[in-house]
């Protein structure tokens, strides 16, 4: 049995398949999937889990660079992530795209994982490290 907390089977495989800049996104309940883009679905009702939830989830598993947010994104939503961020290990930068260039780019992403937030623009792609 595993050791680190995340119990979700879909998100663990995921996480043990990544290499250096895969990168993999999660989602509010509304951001549109492209087509073959892989899904984990965490969505139950509006709001659960959150996309905060969803992020502090991973942070015992992931080794990520880069984090990147949508520049439409609330003050508020961008001052939470910024501070889940700062507690992540490692050095993780945040930066900018627009909501657009984020949708675009998901069409590249190893795969979305879909929360169940309802709040505006909270979809981040996370870009991966190396632990070396």
């Amino acid at each position: 049995m595993k050791r680190t907390p995340l119990l979700n089977r879909h998100l663990s495989a995921l996480i043990a398949t990544l290499g250096h800049l895969d990168e993999i996104v999660i989602a509010d309940a509304g951001l549109p999937v492209p087509a073959g883009v892989p899904v984990i679905d965490l969505a139950l009702v509006a709001g659960t889990p959150s996309f905060l939830e969803v992020l502090s989830a991973l942070r015992h598993e992931l080794c990520i660079q880069e984090a990147v947010l949508a520049e439409e994104a609330s003050p508020e939503l961008t001052a939470v992530v910024v501070k889940e961020l700062d507690d992540w290990e490692g050095k993780v930068i945040l930066s900018r795209q627009s909501h657009g260039r984020i949708k675009a780019r998901c069409a590249h992403a190893r795969a979305i994982i879909r929360s169940g937030e309802t709040t505006p623009f909270a979809n981040i792609i996370l870009v991966s490290g190396v632990v070396f």
